[in-house]
């Protein structure tokens, strides 16, 4: 469905009954250029049959959300030039303002509060939130996702030559397997997708909708981001993190450096987790996810 939240148009996913569904709320935030359906139904089934209501939605610039295309595509060679600088970047939008989106989301379904979990990109927003509306979130779970610090580990070149790389042309042929390509090198080497379920998930989302320039602005939007790391010791709420030991994109340094900076966040390294969500990564998150939303109901 449709909802108006911080003044823009997101599209949202609600497990909720109506006005009568008092079960505590999971706020689930997606990554970079992913849509709402990237969510494995495992996490929604689990979550679920643990007695939560599971609200998830598309990120603004991305999926079925309000696109940006009239703030322009974004050099990404020059951004990344002056990133590594220390410059000043001027995103079309900032992770700030999708934070606030998602407390919009929260505010369009009358939700006062709610457990709030973010993959990658999606964890940077959560923290973001955690910081500008820590009224809303009653915990934070951020999953594979970075502080921000300058000077953390990047992910190799030839990695990096495989994530900035475009489809050979506009076919949803060559769009799906370029796609392919990403996720396998940036996947979980203990928990390998097989390659036809991986063709099938992709082509869904391709279909749902394929808007790489959101992606673009988005990317933007994190290189952006470079106060959040000092900042997140001002987080008062409980906070667990997690990350793959086997990350190739945001190595695992990256998941202990943002425990570090917020007071009292625990910690958990996944062996052979890489950078997605397969369904053995699921089975690994799940057990420290759920014990930590009942601790802190």
């Amino acid at each position: 469905m449709k909802l108006k939240a911080n003044g823009i148009d997101i599209d949202v996913q609600d497990s909720g009954t109506g006005a009568g569904d008092t079960r505590p709320v999971v706020l689930l935030i997606m990554g970079l250029g992913l849509q709402l359906v990237a969510w494995p139904p495992a996490v929604l089934r689990l979550l679920d049959e643990a007695g939560y209501r599971v609200v998830r939605f598309d990120n603004r610039d991305i999926g079925l959300s309000q696109h940006f295309d009239a703030l322009g595509t974004p050099n990404l060679v020059w951004t990344g030039l002056k990133h590594r600088l220390g410059w000043t970047i001027r995103p079309p939008y900032t992770l700030d303002d999708m934070a606030a989106d998602s407390v919009g989301v929260l505010d369009a379904l009358g939700i006062g509060m709610a457990h709030v979990v973010g993959v990658s990109m999606g964890g940077m927003i959560a923290q973001r939130m955690t910081l500008a509306a820590p009224q809303r979130v009653a915990s934070l779970t951020s999953i594979m996702s970075s502080s921000g610090a300058r000077g953390l580990p990047q992910a190799d070149a030839r990695l990096m030559r495989v994530l900035f790389s475009r489809p050979a042309n506009g076919s949803r042929e060559a769009i799906v397997a370029h796609y392919v390509r990403l996720y396998q090198a940036i996947g979980s080497p203990g928990f390998p997708i097989d390659e036809a379920e991986l063709v099938q998930r992709i082509g869904m989302s391709v279909d749902r909708n394929y808007h790489p320039a959101g992606t673009l602005r988005q990317m933007v939007a994190i290189a952006a981001d470079t106060t959040r790391a000092e900042a997140l010791a001002r987080i008062a709420k409980p906070t667990l993190v997690l990350h793959g030991l086997a990350d190739p994109l945001l190595p695992p340094v990256h998941g202990e450096d943002t425990a570090r900076r917020i007071p009292g966040a625990r910690f958990a390294a996944i062996e052979g987790m890489g950078h997605d969500l397969a369904q053995g990564v699921v089975e690994r998150l799940m057990p420290h996810i759920a014990p930590f939303l009942q601790a802190h109901r």
